[in-house]
């Protein structure tokens, strides 16, 4: 069994190659960038760490491996060009560097080429595979578009917030773990299972996510705190507040929305504070994650074979930057 560590090792090694054609260069080139700017490859070695709890990684759980990733850089692109962002990871993001029309090409390209690589695994499985790929493709879609109609909204409560994380960011950890549990050998109740747990992690991952960009320190998170609150983001953090404050609270908090005064991070953490938001947070951070590690204890193989997956979840979901 591989670590978590060691697998994004190796599927570094593997993605790491030409995935596009040369011609036109005007258009592969945007890809090529934007591939080379890296990332934590989480989705597609849980791809793998799927598969190989239930048997030897297969070659065909490398190539929906690749598949998850050309996907989710896809998804990455267009979030760019939607949220007008200048910089991912610290460089010029697509749109910025090639002009928005090339970008969008680029990441319609991109999501092609990964069908082109599920293509290539056995027919067995193939139907359900894609099945999989494109419901889950069609989710994040949807979760991106509640994201947006989110920060229109004066007011959201907490079961849609959960609702459009759960399409945003968990369903294709989700998926990730599910195909290759398919590709690994498993039954349908061990394919659920997993799913759950991949859903559940990414909520948890997610409210931890939230939890960092207000309460975490500058130094371990390598940003200053706060973001999401000058923003205006609609968080786990902000939801909770708005349904547990007092009046007053309320009122200070919605001028502060709509204003940005230069103690506006300092105020509303206090508010977040004197809610209890920190420690509610807390909770449900580990509410989610007792949920994951539940449904990957009734995934019926050797405990052991879990351990690498129950570690990775540990450091996401523990981590403090």
């Amino acid at each position: 069994m591989f670590s978590f560590k060691e697998l994004t090792a190796q599927f570094t090694k593997h993605f790491n190659t030409a995935h596009f054609p040369k011609e036109p260069q005007s258009l592969y080139a945007a890809d090529d960038y934007f591939l080379g700017l890296g990332g934590k490859r989480i989705r597609p070695v849980m791809c793998l760490m799927g598969n190989e709890l239930f048997d030897e990684i297969h070659d065909d759980a490398w190539q929906v491996a690749t598949a998850i990733e050309l996907f989710h850089n896809f998804t990455l692109i267009h979030d760019d060009i939607m949220d007008a962002a200048a910089l991912r990871r610290g460089l010029e993001t697509v749109h910025f560097k090639y002009g928005s029309n090339t970008a969008l090409l680029a990441g319609d390209v991109m999501l092609v080429v990964a069908y082109e690589y599920l293509n290539k695994i056995n027919t067995s499985y193939l139907k359900s595979i894609i099945n999989i790929f494109s419901k889950t493709a069609k989710e994040v879609c949807e979760g991106q578009q509640l994201d947006m109609d989110f920060e229109k909204m004066q007011n959201v409560v907490l079961d849609d917030y959960l609702k459009m994380i759960e399409l945003k960011t968990s369903v294709l950890l989700a998926a990730s773990l599910k195909m290759g549990a398919i590709i690994g050998g498993a039954g349908e109740g061990n394919q659920e299972n997993l799913y759950q747990f991949g859903k559940n992690l990414g909520i948890a991952f997610q409210v931890q996510d939230d939890y960092l960009d207000a309460f975490g320190d500058p130094d371990k998170v390598g940003k200053t705190v706060g973001g999401d609150i000058r923003q205006n983001k609609k968080t786990f953090l902000l939801i909770h507040a708005m349904e547990t404050a007092n009046a007053q609270q309320k009122d200070e908090l919605g001028q502060l929305l709509q204003t940005n005064p230069e103690n506006k991070v300092e105020r509303v953490l206090q508010i977040f504070r004197d809610c209890n938001v920190d420690d509610w947070a807390r909770q449900l951070k580990q509410h989610y994650f007792d949920k994951a590690l539940f449904h990957l204890e009734e995934v019926a193989v050797l405990s052991a074979r879990k351990k690498p997956l129950i570690e990775i979840a540990g450091f996401l979901i523990q981590r403090d930057y």
